[in-house]
């Protein structure tokens, strides 16, 4: 068990909510909290939690304040010892500080069930004199309606209470306390400390439909074994989390409450077999309006297959993360073997298919358990998922290559070429492209599923099927390489070709246009229209070979074809064309813009790297890329990590393509592991810890994605996609925890400190050039191979 003593400025992440491996989380009625310990603000400053209970209020704070005669300290600034993080947990958070002189104290902070928040502090004395505290519990409530916090009374107790929204908070303290004077609502106790005396009290927070309840809830709640729950929390973490020790403090503590703040992401679920995650745990989170959550936004209402991936990569000393977060994908299999790309919670579905990265999946927790009846159990539902993909509603016309479906499936929402929200985006189908990414996975799929089957000793049939249709993906990869720049493109799924942007018409208003295009190899188009009022268009518009209608072939795409889009409506062609000769519209203003052009499909993006991850690409191409693309500057290789799009299509574009995704980053980074590019997958783990750290520090939390230049966060606060890549790390550092007795290692430590990773009683220290491996019984062994070797006892 670790102590810290982290301090403000130092990396912190302050959430605190109810932990799914020791209660089960209300899904729809969940209290997040955030410890304070000081801020700028003098009139908010002091050591407490505070929520909005899912934005149900303004604010809600819970704060301590001390006194002794004249001298009061409630502004940590003004302690005589500033407040430092000595243990945290995804519950459970301790702080050591001093509020006046020689008076030490410890304040603990604990969420033991998603209503009711506790309090713990305990005193010590440190001089030789008799001194007279005392200690208050204040609270402030700002209602979004209702009535602030009060002094009250229930059952003859002192207590304080407020309403907001339909919930009433209810604040209850040990020993008898007074009401307060003021200036806050308070609970009061007066307390006598001798020398060196030590005192402990408890305050509890619960919010339910009325006070009662509430007065209830909190004072069982403060009755509650402190040191027996604290015992278990503390045990529990122990066999659940890798203590890695760079070195290094900011890095250590990145890594440690990423995996905290990991666990906190858990929910149990009755509608999936196992618990599932939310994307973002934070206090304006947790409260559904209609009681079952299933009107909760996108980051609270399911799994994603890649955030799943990132996940268990985090609680990789945690396999079973792994094989039950597959197994909740896997339990929406349908007959036809699709299986849901986001189950939530509360039963919600995404209802498009999977992204395939679930052998993948399915075989890192085979490679760390080695469970053969988990992987014979699976093998035939994923050998179905496989195939899913290649009916005709995903691989159009047969080729053998898929298409996406809708462009949440493909892990880079925002990008501009298939993104309808950014007013510099294209808003291409993605269904009409062959995307290298899912090619790659799909390969992966295959190569993974060879792999299973023949562990399992399955038929040469089912495995010659598989091995074809990897032949075939591995065709239209290398159909999308382009020498000129060592990078992967997409294509037309009909005719194989990357085309380039190029207006071919253009008017206002109804009316037809003569094109005159012509065109060596069919090009599909896009046609957009701008116009103020999208909403209320039904425009219809056909493109026709020839001017004159009789003649050639046409297209006629009609007002539902078309999609919303930023600015107006777009809708892309079915057909391809080589020669245009009339354009005709309908059903617009006059004022109202209509432009018909080649689809681009010229934009780069990160996921284009991917067949590097699946193994893909001969050595030399994969050098090439790497050389070229992954560690060129002013392409990939940026200060704090590879953002998703090399270029910007728009300078208001640059939070969208220069933001680094720490999921599609790992998956490079294992790319890079997989051609033995250890030192540039260390390199790029740097990167992304110098991000992350950087937030932490002036933040106090993760974000969704982060600037590659800058290092700022972008978009949700402590979203999981955020979180240091505790996985990405450890394989850089060649060190796989297969459990409290058994270590593997592979190449050689090339970070610039040596590292000490600590599980079970098991310690691994990781130097340039040895390791050495005790175990919890004082045995030790000395490596310095670089091969890869299992050390066990």
């Amino acid at each position: 068990m670790r102590d810290w003593s982290l301090r403000p400025g130092d990396p912190l992440h302050l959430t605190l909510a109810a932990d799914a491996r020791l209660c089960k989380p209300d899904y729809p009625n969940d209290h997040i909290w955030e410890v304070e310990l000081g801020s700028n603000d003098p009139e908010r400053s002091a050591v407490g939690i505070g929520t909005t209970f899912g934005s149900r209020a303004r604010s809600m704070r819970v704060f301590l304040r001390f006194s002794e005669g004249a001298n009061i300290a409630i502004d940590p600034n003004h302690f005589a010892a500033r407040p430092t993080v000595r243990r945290f947990y995804p519950n459970f958070l301790t702080l050591d500080f001093q509020p006046l002189e020689n008076l030490q104290a410890a304040a603990d902070f604990w969420v033991p069930e998603s209503h009711a928040v506790a309090g713990r502090v305990t005193l010590i004395n440190k001089t030789t004199a008799v001194r007279s505290i005392q200690l208050e519990v204040c609270a402030a409530l700002a209602p979004l309606n209702g009535q602030s916090i009060i002094p009250t009374q229930q059952q003859l107790v002192n207590i304080l209470a407020g309403q907001t929204s339909g919930i009433a908070p209810v604040i209850f303290m040990t020993g008898g306390p007074k009401h307060g004077p003021g200036p806050h609502a308070s609970l009061i106790l007066d307390l006598e400390l001798g020398p060196g005396a030590t005192r402990t009290m408890s305050f509890a927070e619960a919010a339910l439909d009325t006070i009662p309840e509430g007065f209830d809830l909190a004072r069982k709640t403060a009755a509650r074994p402190w040191q027996a729950e604290l015992a278990r929390i503390e045990m529990l973490d122990e066999s659940q989390t890798l203590d890695i020790r760079t070195g290094d403090m900011d890095w250590d503590a990145a890594l440690a409450f990423s995996q905290k703040a990991a666990r906190a992401l858990f929910m149990q679920s009755d509608q999936l077999p196992h618990p599932s995650f939310v994307q973002a745990r934070h206090s304006d989170h947790g409260h559904s309006n209609k009681g079952d959550g299933t009107d909760y936004p996108p980051a609270w209402s399911g799994q994603f297959a890649l955030d799943a991936y990132y996940l268990a990569g985090i609680l990789n000393v945690t396999p079973l993360v792994t094989k039950n977060l597959l197994l909740n994908f896997l339990s929406t299999q349908n007959e036809d073997g699709e299986v849901d790309g986001k189950p939530g919670i509360a039963g919600q579905r995404g209802r498009f298919l999977s992204m395939p990265i679930l052998a993948s999946m399915a075989w890192s927790y085979y490679q760390l358990t080695q469970d053969d009846e988990f992987l014979a159990e699976v093998f035939p539902k994923l050998f179905r998922f496989f195939w899913s993909w290649f009916s005709g509603a995903h691989d159009r016309n047969r080729d053998g290559s898929p298409e996406w479906d809708h462009i949440l499936q493909t892990g880079l929402e925002d990008n501009p070429l298939f993104d309808v929200w950014n007013p510099w985006s294209q808003g291409l189908d993605v269904s009409f492209v062959h995307s290298p990414s899912l090619e790659a996975m799909l390969y992966r799929e295959a190569q993974t599923l060879l792999k299973i089957g023949k562990k399992l000793g399955k038929p040469d049939d089912d495995v010659s099927l598989i091995l074809a249709q990897a032949e075939k993906l591995k065709e239209s990869l290398d159909a999308g390489w382009s020498p000129r720049n060592s990078f992967y493109s997409y294509r037309d799924r009909e005719t194989g070709v990357m085309t380039e942007s190029r207006v071919i018409a253009k008017r206002k208003g109804d009316g037809s246009m003569r094109p005159k295009f012509e065109s060596e190899t069919p090009v599909r188009l896009l046609v957009e229209i701008q116009t103020k009022s999208p909403a209320a268009k039904r425009p219809e518009v056909e493109i026709s070979e020839y001017f004159t209608k009789s003649r050639g072939e046409s297209e006629v795409i009609a007002g539902h074809q078309f999609q919303w889009r930023s600015g107006g409506l777009v809708a892309t062609t079915q057909a391809t064309f080589a020669k245009v000769g009339r354009i005709s519209v309908t059903g617009l203003e006059t004022g109202d813009k209509v432009n018909v052009k080649i689809v681009d499909m010229t934009g780069e993006d990160i996921t284009l790297a991917l067949p590097l991850w699946a193994g893909a690409l001969e050595k030399q191409r994969a050098y090439a890329m790497i050389g070229r693309n992954i560690m060129t500057a002013d392409r990939f290789d940026r200060p704090f990590g590879m953002p998703s799009l090399p270029n910007a299509p728009d300078k208001e574009a640059e939070n969208v393509s220069l933001s680094v995704s720490l999921p599609w980053n790992l998956l490079l980074g294992e790319g890079l592991l997989q051609y033995n590019f250890r030192a540039e997958a260390t390199r790029l783990t740097a990167h992304l810890m110098n991000a992350i750290i950087q937030n932490l520090k002036q933040n106090r939390a993760f974000y969704q994605r982060y600037h590659a230049e800058k290092g700022a966060g972008i978009g949700e606060r402590n979203s999981l996609t955020g979180f240091a890549p505790v996985g990405l790390f450890m394989q850089a550092l060649g060190v796989t925890v297969l459990s409290g007795t058994r270590v593997k290692l592979e190449g050689r430590n090339l970070f610039p400190f040596a590292v000490t990773v600590k599980y079970k009683g098991m310690s691994i220290v990781r130097g340039q050039e040895q390791t050495t491996v005790t175990f919890a019984n004082g045995e030790s062994m000395i490596v310095k191979d670089e091969a890869p070797c299992i050390v066990e006892l």
